[in-house]
C-alpha cells in the first residue's frame, strides 16, 4: 500500500494511543479531584477503559504483521467505551465529574470508531484496486 489512511492527520494506531492516553489520564485526574471520602475507585473507569486502547495502539505500531488484528480488537473496545459513556443518560442527577467522564468516553470512543470504520473502508478500496 502506498498511502496509509490518516484521520485528523494521525494514523489510526496513533489515534488509539492518543485516545487511550486521554482516557487513562482523565481517570487518574477524576480520582484525585473527586470530593467523596473514601475516594471511589469507580472514578478511574475511564483509565480502565482507555488502557486497552492505548496498549493495542502501541502493539499495532510495533507489530505491523498483526496490526489489523489489533485494530479490530481496538474497535471492539471503542464500541464498549462508547456504550459505557452512553450510560450517562440513565443517571438522574450526575455530578460534573461524572458528566465529564462519560462525555469523554463517548467522544473518544466515537472518534475512534469513526476513524476505524473509515480506515477499514479505505483499505478495502485499496485492495480492490490492486
Amino acid at each position: 500500500m502506498d498511502e496509509e489512511f490518516k484521520f485528523l492527520g494521525l494514523k489510526v494506531p496513533m489515534i488509539a494511543i492518543v485516545g487511550g492516553s486521554i482516557l487513562a489520564s482523565w481517570g487518574i485526574i477524576a480520582y484525585i479531584l473527586q470530593d467523596s471520602e473514601p475516594k471511589s475507585f469507580t472514578a478511574m473507569i475511564p483509565s480502565i477503559m482507555g488502557m486497552p486502547l492505548l496498549i493495542l495502539g502501541v502493539l499495532s505500531e510495533r507489530d505491523a504483521s498483526r496490526k489489523h488484528h489489533y485494530m479490530h480488537i481496538s474497535m471492539l473496545f471503542a464500541l464498549i467505551i462508547t456504550v459505557g459513556g452512553i450510560r450517562i443518560f440513565t443517571v438522574d442527577s450526575p455530578s460534573i465529574l461524572l458528566l465529564i467522564s462519560h462525555l469523554m468516553l463517548i467522544l473518544v470512543g466515537s472518534i475512534f470508531l469513526f476513524a476505524g470504520i473509515r480506515s477499514f473502508r479505505y483499505n478495502r478500496l485499496l485492495r480492490e484496486k490492486e
